[in-house]
């Protein structure tokens, strides 16, 4: 991956702030602002933003503000509050003490808005919502004034001074803009400035009926908080006239400057919280930090970590546009975290007992196993090795096909660790034919770490002691989607929907090591990949660890031979 300072001059957006503040200067701090509407949980998407507006504010030894857009009633929640707060904490982008609230500048806004309306600038329109729609025009055509254009200041203010009051119906009566129904830019069609909402909001209670657009509640915000640049994702770039506008007809000194970045887009993720909501209400998922979804919290459910999501932001560097990144990139990211810091240890998932016929029955060896085979300081641990142990049963093949250097009848392989051993009989189910038991020797004279007395064999498998070993359920995840792109409206989520994206394996046996893995601890499980003890247990008290990602990345080559 790339050093700091290679991304740092990758990204376009340092090099336009280094510009413009060389040809005109703003006289206080960077101060930079992540707005979201707390009417949902963050996801990868978020992270981006996040990123891109703390480092800037970083990068300048300014100040990072967290600002919640609650402006909407209806929609709005404190746990989300919450855990946005929680989540931007653990990602590493904390506020510290620079959280604040949209509601809390509700007096500021409202007399902005009387400054337009006695400027001229504004005026209370009786329109329904689809005759504004209608009015509004096309790409192609301008819209048209309203018939209540043109009603006087005072008027206005009597009419807004009512809404404010209560004396009408929810959705009315708005507030609008005076600007150009002939405008290229629809934005700026005499937008949209406050509608009317009786609905409790989570703070102010009843306190409020009426309540600003976001385009008119973000510029005065942005500049009550001495915001020197608004950071938004592209499809904010149309909306930045009027952005300007107001600011420019209110008269601030030295307004904040909105820019823009691309939005980002994963392969494979569904980002919209439209539909994210759709596959939790709709049961696909279970909650929203289900373990496949791309929130914050099912990242950390499953197992991410914030040190591989924060390096994954930086990998991506600057986009300008619209922008899809494989999200493999994000799994090679967190591969290169764990790897040199996890232990490795031995899980057997679908367990099939060996018998050494010719070791001692009531002996157990302790055998010194290495925890990270690329980091030393990791040091060893000990593995109880005994007579009767479990392998994997896809590691053993009656009728071996070619290229197959595991186990089968009369061929020898090297437990890791351990010894060679060479399956001598097949046990199997009379009625079923299904292998229940492989009955094996071990030659004394293979103990790993004595050099094998010279003899060598092509594979080794892992291994858990019967005697030893702990139970565990294994969730195994895939991407929850079996094509890169995300659905489109309307259409049948059963159709895109991986039914393999969650298997669950009841009864792994793991060795003692992994039994003492704490919620939230991760591991590598040899040959099976990075796995994460779940925050949930099994319905019957066993722990629940969650595989994060495989080893490497198969998903690509399944989708290449055309397998699900």
């Amino acid at each position: 991956m790339r050093s700091l300072n290679e991304q740092s001059m990758d990204h376009f957006m340092y090099r336009l702030i280094e510009e413009e503040l060389g040809q005109q200067p703003i006289g206080r701090e960077m101060r930079t602002r992540f707005p979201p509407e707390p009417n949902g949980y963050l996801h990868i998407g978020s992270a981006y933003a996040i990123h891109t507006n703390y480092s800037i504010a970083e990068r300048y030894n300014g100040t990072f503000h967290l600002r919640f857009d609650d402006t909407n009633p209806l929609k709005e929640d404190i746990e989300y509050v919450n855990a946005i707060i929680e989540d931007m904490r653990w990602l590493g982008y904390d506020p510290g003490r620079h959280i604040y609230y949209g509601s809390d500048y509700a007096d500021k806004i409202y007399e902005a808005a009387v400054a337009l309306i006695r400027r001229g600038k504004a005026y209370v329109c009786d329109l329904t919502p689809d005759e504004l729609a209608a009015n509004r025009g096309t790409l192609t055509e301008p819209g048209r004034n309203s018939p209540y254009r043109d009603r006087g200041a005072e008027e206005n203010l009597a009419l807004f001074a009512k809404m404010k009051e209560g004396a009408f119906p929810s959705g009315s009566k708005v507030l609008r803009a005076r600007i150009d129904m002939a405008s290229p830019n629809i934005n700026l069609r005499d937008p949209v400035l406050y509608r009317i909402i009786h609905a409790e909001h989570y703070r102010t209670k009843n306190e409020w009926c009426i309540y600003p657009m976001y385009d008119f509640a973000h510029p005065i915000q942005d500049a009550i908080e001495g915001i020197t640049y608004s950071l938004c994702s592209i499809e904010f770039k149309d909306h930045r006239p009027l952005y300007e506008w107001v600011l420019r007809e209110l008269e601030w000194t030295d307004p904040p400057r909105q820019r823009e970045f691309g939005r980002l887009s994963l392969t494979g993720v569904v980002t919209s919280k439209r539909f994210l909501r759709q596959l939790v209400e709709g049961g696909f998922v279970d909650g929203w930090d289900d373990p496949r979804l791309p929130t914050l919290r099912g990242l950390r459910r499953r197992g991410y970590t914030p040190d591989s999501i924060r390096a994954f932001t930086r990998e991506i560097g600057g986009i300008r546009t619209q922008s899809t990144v494989d999200i493999s990139l994000l799994d090679q990211c967190l591969r290169q975290d764990l790897k040199p810091k996890t232990v490795s240890v031995m899980a057997v998932l679908r367990p099939l007992k060996v018998v050494i016929t010719n070791y001692p029955e009531d002996e157990t060896e302790l055998l010194a196993i290495e925890n990270n085979s690329e980091n030393e300081a990791l040091g060893a641990r000990e593995v109880a090795f005994s007579r009767t142990i479990y392998i994997e049963r896809d590691d053993f093949m009656e009728q071996p096909s070619k290229g197959f250097h595991r186990l089968s009848p009369n061929a020898e392989v090297r437990l890791k660790g351990a010894y060679f051993i060479r399956c001598d009989e097949v046990v199997k189910d009379p009625g079923t034919g299904e292998v229940t038991e492989l009955r094996c020797t071990y030659d004394p004279q293979t103990k790993s770490g004595t050099g094998f007395a010279g003899r060598k064999v092509k594979g080794t498998i892992h291994w858990v002691s019967a005697e030893h070993g702990a139970l565990a359920d294994v969730h195994l995840y895939e991407r929850l989607l079996l094509r890169e792109e995300a659905p489109e409206d309307g259409e049948d989520w059963t159709a895109v929907l991986n039914p393999d994206s969650l298997v669950k394996v009841e009864d792994a046996v793991l060795e003692a090591y992994a039994a003492h893995a704490k919620r939230g601890d991760k591991l590598q499980f040899f040959r099976h990949g990075y796995f994460c003890v779940d925050t949930e247990r099994s319905m019957n008290g066993k722990p629940v660890f969650n595989r994060i990602v495989p080893l490497k990345d198969t998903w690509k080559k399944m989708n290449a031979r055309g397998e699900d």
